[in-house]
């Protein structure tokens, strides 16, 4: 569709829809700007995210686009720390306020790679910890990729109930980068999404008693 016609139907979704939106390209590093630009303009001040700016295409038109209209930006990269604090550090000097930026290191599914983006998530965000205002921001995770993997939606019998399957690979993928730091999650299986919402709130709630024994594993019951 055209810019225009993807401005409409944000300005549709906006009227039915109460919760704030990621707004995504089509990967066209062409289109997308354009695509972002015009519905940024027609969701002003609704603070949505543009997603994204990277490297391959005009990255300073999403920065301004979000500037001018009261948004955030999705900055993304391949799974290079380097390269998201090269391109946060762009941002910011193009005039981005770096509380306006997400990053997004690529998130590799389970059984495709995920060893590279716990390498690059946990080093982003050691660095963030440790006073890196370059990449000192929220982070956020793909983690429907992992719905990608063959594994999780190919009608194997011998692979275990596709029902099942699924979820547990989309899972398994976002409690991963749950403990890699990982603030933003973009999911797409209900179950999946319940799941790590309940994870996230007990890894931040205030634990219950817990009574001393010299029972060696009363540590994993409490």
């Amino acid at each position: 569709t055209s810019p225009r016609e993807a401005a409409r139907l944000m300005e549709d979704l906006l009227q039915a829809v109460d919760v704030p939106f990621v707004i995504g390209g089509s990967g066209d590093p062409k289109k997308d700007p354009l695509v972002l630009e015009a519905c940024a303009q027609v969701t002003e001040g609704e603070r949505c995210l543009l997603a994204s700016a990277n490297l391959d295409l005009d990255y300073k038109r999403v920065a301004d686009a979000a500037m001018r209209y009261d948004h955030n930006v999705l900055s993304w990269t391949i799974m290079d720390p380097n390269m998201a604090r090269d391109l946060n550090r762009r941002l910011i000097s193009h005039g981005l306020d770096g509380d306006r930026i997400v990053m997004d290191p690529t998130t590799c599914s389970l059984g495709y790679g995920i060893e590279f983006s716990i390498n690059a998530m946990t080093r982003l965000r050691l660095a963030g910890l440790k006073g890196d205002e370059l990449v000192n921001m929220p982070m956020s995770s793909g983690t429907t990729n992992a719905i990608g993997a063959r594994e999780a939606w190919m009608a194997k019998p011998e692979w275990g109930d596709r029902r099942y399957r699924l979820p547990l690979w989309e899972i398994t993928t976002g409690l991963t980068m749950l403990l890699c730091g990982v603030d933003l999650f973009m999911m797409l299986h209900p179950l999946s999404a319940t799941v790590i919402k309940e994870f996230g709130r007990l890894l931040v709630s205030k634990p219950g008693k817990i009574e001393v024994s010299s029972d060696n594993y009363q540590w994993i019951k409490a």
